[in-house]
């Protein structure tokens, strides 16, 4: 079911057919976590996510999505704020919506990754891992680098 919530001249919704692809895939593509991230896989990660986009008006100024099985985990991915958009507070507005949605409520364990916005992350109780010895990853840094380049 598609969720919207708005404050003031901002708004954001779950509903996929207003993400503008493009826009996220030209911030996500030059990211320090997706650098060259091809649009198919851009599309089909969307597809089999819950998104939230955040705007202004019309106009996409955020992004975040979840990768969840509805019931017990959920991954926070691609999260972003359009520059011109930051320090505004929007940023803790996404996060807040995120974790708070009626349908994800009762998790038991919520993941994400970042290199810089850790306090961020703090405020919506995320700490660094308890037990990193449980963890394990596959992990390949350049997947989307050119071959041959």
């Amino acid at each position: 079911m598609i969720q919207e919530w708005s404050a003031g001249e901002y708004s954001i919704s779950t509903d996929i057919n207003r993400l503008n692809i493009n826009l996220i895939h030209q911030f996500l593509s030059n990211s320090y976590w997706a650098k060259n991230l091809p649009m198919e896989v851009l599309q089909r990660s969307i597809q089999n996510s819950l998104v939230f986009g955040l705007y202004q008006g019309k106009q996409q100024i955020g992004f975040a999505r979840l990768i969840t099985d509805h019931a017990t985990f959920a991954y926070i991915a691609d999260v972003f704020i359009l520059e011109s958009f930051r320090g505004q507070g929007l940023g803790k507005w996404l996060m807040e919506t995120i974790v708070s949605h009626p349908e994800l409520q009762g998790f038991r364990r919520w993941l994400l990754a970042t290199q810089d916005a850790h306090e961020l992350y703090r405020k919506f109780g995320f700490t660094d891992l308890k037990n990193p010895d449980r963890f394990m990853e596959k992990f390949y840094p350049n997947i989307y680098e050119q071959k041959g380049d």
